[in-house]
């Protein structure tokens, strides 16, 4: 018996697809839409990596640490894109709707973030006195909040632009990431070069951050209410409107109001004796009080200076600390000052007898200009750039001292103390100013005889492992040099840490002699017996061992 043939297999019924927007026609033809596209893909990335930049720089500003807030931001940004890319396939069958909103959101946050941050670290930052942080207050959490919440914006773009391409027309998938990322990865360019160039010199980081941020709403809006209009419902098009147009409010109202919450921002951190605040191009240079009352001296918020009513005894002696016993250990003619673009390291050095020539190198040439021109500024350090031995050059610290040393200069041409009066180690970019090969350009600057005098942060007591000064003093003396380290005297354990070096083990001393409780003629807070104790004291503190720092292997926290 012939078994008849089993049934053909019925085929499955079609799964239904998703709810799709309505397929209204576009108010333009194919390829002008696709280039809309494109160039919305294109200036929603260039503000998507201005707003990372700009957390980036405030950060940096505000916390310090560079690399780690660089590392925080853009491990958090990248995650959070992610997670944003996973939360917009919900919202792929209404995607005009979810760009023109994600967009005035994104707007939103990133324009504000700066104004946020720069309030939390003003009102609620480290040393303002408020008591405990709450986590809402930390300027660190809000950065990490910031950092999510932008990334996650940004991460939900690719996918509803990628709906809303393919919405114009079909093609395989691989062209259209292909299309869409070009734009990105263009616009990211754009972003990253409008910042440093554009943005932050022009307008600064929080008027930069504003216009950013209104720039992605108008962009956003136009793409949603423009192009997909007809794909929204009359609600969802008042909803978009309303959304962007607050967004612009809201942005237009931080912008006109920057200057009241600047001047606000720095009465909270600085107090409200604020005589001068200038942005020299590089850092903001403030200075509070004066005359009657005690002056303060800010270096992109960092203290500088901090002295009495009257400016004598300890408020100068930091700075003598640094300067005298360096030109009392012999010839002192010729004095090269590496950094210290405020004068006040330089008016220490021209009140000593002997010296006929004083060259002063500051990567921030705004603030030497600050120091010869600003009057509150030339009242703190006597008008000593002003003075005809004074010589004053803005550039780079590190390529200064290559050219030098490229030049060969003869034996008289060379400098018989070189001063390192500079920002600390800690900050990245000033790493390399305390390095071996550093030191060793240095080295071959000085004359026979000559000195070299490095300030640093004093050693914290109790504090684990080599720190600052004697990672300082291993690398001195990798580049061959003989160091004597002592602690500023009249500052306490917090003060500054000096480092005196040269070929040959330096003399710890004052201009002409004195007692150990007398102070020498030229000198106003320091004793010799003072700067002996200051030696006591760190070799007290000195660890075991301490690491050499180099280029490529920075050693300072």
């Amino acid at each position: 018996m012939i078994e008849s043939p089993p049934p053909a297999p019925v085929a499955a019924p079609p799964r239904p697809t998703p709810r799709t927007e309505r397929r209204a026609p576009l108010p333009l033809p194919a390829g002008p839409a696709r280039l809309l596209v494109l160039v919305g893909v294109f200036v929603c990335a260039a503000c998507g990596l201005a707003y990372e930049l700009e957390l980036l720089a405030l950060a940096s500003s505000l916390l310090g640490d560079p690399v780690t807030q660089a590392s925080v931001v853009l491990s958090v940004m990248v995650f959070a894109m992610g997670v944003g890319s996973l939360a917009a396939k919900r919202l792929r069958t209404r995607a005009a709707l979810g760009f023109g909103l994600v967009e005035a959101l994104l707007a939103l946050v990133g324009g504000a973030s700066g104004l946020a941050l720069h309030a939390s670290f003003a009102w609620f930052g480290a040393g303002t006195g408020t008591g405990p942080l709450t986590w809402a207050q930390d300027p660190a959490v809000l950065l990490v909040c910031f950092s999510f919440a932008i990334g996650g914006l940004i991460g939900a773009e690719v996918p509803l632009l990628m709906v809303l391409i393919q919405r114009i027309r079909r093609q395989d998938a691989g062209g259209a990431v292909a299309d869409l990322f070009a734009a990105d990865y263009v616009g990211a360019l754009l972003g990253g070069l409008a910042f440093p160039f554009l943005l932050l010199p022009a307008f600064g980081q929080l008027v930069g951050a504003l216009l950013t941020g209104a720039v992605n709403a108008v962009v956003g809006g136009l793409l949603a209410l423009g192009l997909f209009h007809r794909d929204l419902t009359r609600r969802a098009r008042r909803l978009v409107l309303l959304a962007n147009l607050l967004v612009l409010a809201l942005l237009a109202t931080g912008a006109v109001l920057v200057d009241d919450f600047e001047r606000a921002a720095r009465r909270a951190v600085y107090g409200g004796d604020v005589r001068a605040a200038v942005w020299t191009g590089r850092q903001e240079v403030v200075l509070t009080g004066g005359g009657d009352r005690a002056a303060h001296l800010y270096l992109d918020g960092r203290p500088r200076l901090a002295a009495p009513a009257a400016p004598a005894g300890s408020a100068r002696t930091p700075y003598e600390a640094l300067v005298r016993p360096a030109l009392a250990g012999g010839r002192h003619a010729r004095v090269l000052v590496l950094g210290g673009g405020d004068g006040l390291t330089a008016r220490e050095v021209l009140a000593h007898p002997g010296v006929t020539r004083l060259d002063l190198v500051e990567p921030d040439p705004g603030l030497v200009r600050l120091a010869r021109t600003e009057p509150a500024l030339t009242r703190l350090n006597d008008g000593a750039l002003n003075d005809p031995r004074a010589r004053a050059a803005g550039t780079d610290v590190f390529d200064w001292l290559r050219r030098a040393h490229a030049r060969a200069a003869p034996a008289r041409a060379r400098y018989d103390v070189i001063l390192c009066d500079l920002p600390g180690p800690a900050r990245t970019e000033s790493a390399k100013l305390y390095s071996r090969e550093f030191y060793a350009l240095a080295r071959s600057l000085l004359a026979d005889g000559g000195r070299l005098a490095v300030r640093m942060g004093a050693p914290t007591a109790g504090a684990p492992g080599p720190r600052g000064l004697w990672t300082a003093e291993a690398t001195l003396q990798a580049a061959g040099l003989h160091v004597v380290p002592y602690l500023s005297p009249g500052t306490g354990d917090r003060g500054w840490g000096v480092l005196l070096a040269g070929r040959d083990t330096p003399r710890i001393t004052l201009p002409d002699g004195g007692t150990s409780t007398e102070r020498p003629p030229g000198t106003r807070g320091l004793t010799t017996g003072a700067l002996a104790e200051a030696v006591r004291r760190a070799e007290r503190r000195r660890p075991a061992s301490a690491p050499v720092s180099t280029l490529v292997h920075p050693r300072y926290a």
